[in-house]
């Protein structure tokens, strides 16, 4: 490794793009230090998918996760798309795909996650919990943070990955609105075995309006998640207990009653769908932004956690090329703009086309569906799982 000058990287967020940061920044030579305004880190009860992207990025700094999801994780190689009541519209084979490329997807609980990065990190002295980014001030020859409770921190620049709602996207870029996804989501994960559900097991069901998602995340566990129309901007006032959430799905496939009916009521956590629109300024001076804080998308395309680690590595990778942190900064924002603008875009696109709930919108969803070209539809997918990216 070509040796520089000491940096310092401040770190602000500990989620999924933080600690990934954290762990290919070190391995870029640079000190980190990384803030959490939780008491400890707090994974939550839900589940994410880690496609084969995130793991190949990680792999160009020497970095190899897939021990550590093969132990916590469930390997899935396919996904089904059905109809509410559990007919096939089609299956993609994602297996096809990575086994190509070289890794596999997962299908991993949070806390799961955390703990292989956490391991891939080596030293979780250098996370700094309950400090609260307020502001901070950038420099020609650093920067300074300033927490709530009035601590101080200095670097030679500032990452924030602090998420959805960003202080430190804030300060760059200004206050912005959320944009509305137009529903309300459930979500769980729980102890759960049912016959139709195999090992690897990973469905989507499509109703109108509504959706159910199913999905063996390892070690005898299950996580789903529900959707459902709403008037726009409204997902964030919806309230529905789980006795409302099992009425919605009446009638629909076995497995997706039977996973709410065991789920008891305080594991079940309810998020507004929602993303930002696109920012095309991440960041000026030392300061930029990476995952969730800069690019917040939705759900449909199973991407958000792999993005947030792909950002990290392409900022390691800039990091280890110059000693300008400058530079490096807008070199890695140049780079990751139109990878991360497409995605959001797509997401957004695929989540109303799912969310369909007029009768032959919907209607006409499901066989276009079922006969698009397989060609098509394996180029779209290995264009996203394929790193470094193509084009």
């Amino acid at each position: 490794m070509t040796q520089y000058p000491p940096r310092k990287a401040l770190v602000v967020g500990a989620g999924i793009g933080g600690l990934t940061a954290a762990a290919t920044l070190r391995r870029a030579g640079v000190e980190v230090q990384v803030f959490e305004r939780a008491p400890e880190l707090r994974p939550g009860t839900t589940a994410v998918s880690l496609m084969c992207n995130a793991v190949l990025a990680l792999r160009t700094l020497d970095i190899d996760i897939a021990p550590g999801l093969d132990k916590r994780g469930e390997v899935f190689d396919e996904l089904k798309f059905l109809t509410r009541r559990g007919r096939s519209i089609r299956t993609l084979v994602f297996g096809e795909v990575s086994d190509r490329l070289g890794a596999s997807n997962y299908a991993v609980h949070r806390a799961d996650l955390q703990q292989t990065l956490l391991d891939a990190l080596g030293d979780e002295s250098v996370i700094e919990f309950i400090a609260t980014a307020a502001e901070f001030v950038s420099s020609e020859d650093g920067i300074e943070v300033t927490f709530e409770d009035g601590r101080t921190a200095s670097g030679d620049f500032l990452i924030g990955a602090d998420g959805f709602n960003s202080v430190i996207r804030r300060q760059v870029a200004g206050a912005d609105e959320p944009r509305p996804g137009n529903y309300a989501c459930w979500l769980a994960t729980v102890p759960f075995t049912h016959p139709r559900m195999s090992k690897g097991y990973a469905a989507h069901y499509w109703g109108r309006g509504q959706r159910f998602g199913l999905a063996d995340i390892g070690r005898g566990r299950a996580y789903w998640w529900a959707t459902k129309n709403v008037p726009p901007g409204a997902s964030g006032h919806l309230r529905r207990g789980k006795e409302g959430l099992a009425g919605l799905f009446a009638g629909w496939a076995d497995e997706a009653r039977e996973a709410i009916r065991t789920t008891p009521e305080e594991s079940i956590a309810r998020i507004t769908a929602q993303d930002r629109p696109y920012l095309q300024l991440w960041g000026t001076g030392r300061t930029t932004l990476l995952g969730d804080a800069a690019h917040p998308m939705l759900v449909s395309l199973g991407q958000g956690a792999a993005l947030a680690i792909e950002d990290a590595v392409v900022l390691a990778q800039h990091l280890k090329a110059t000693a300008d942190p400058v530079a490096a900064l807008r070199g890695y924002e140049d780079e990751r703009r139109p990878r991360t603008e497409g995605l959001v875009a797509a997401a957004r696109a695929l989540s109303e086309t799912e969310q369909l709930e007029g009768l032959f919108p919907a209607l006409a969803r499901d066989p276009y569906f079922r006969f698009a070209p397989l060609s098509k539809l394996t180029g779209q997918n290995e264009a996203v799982l394929t790193w470094p990216p193509r084009g």
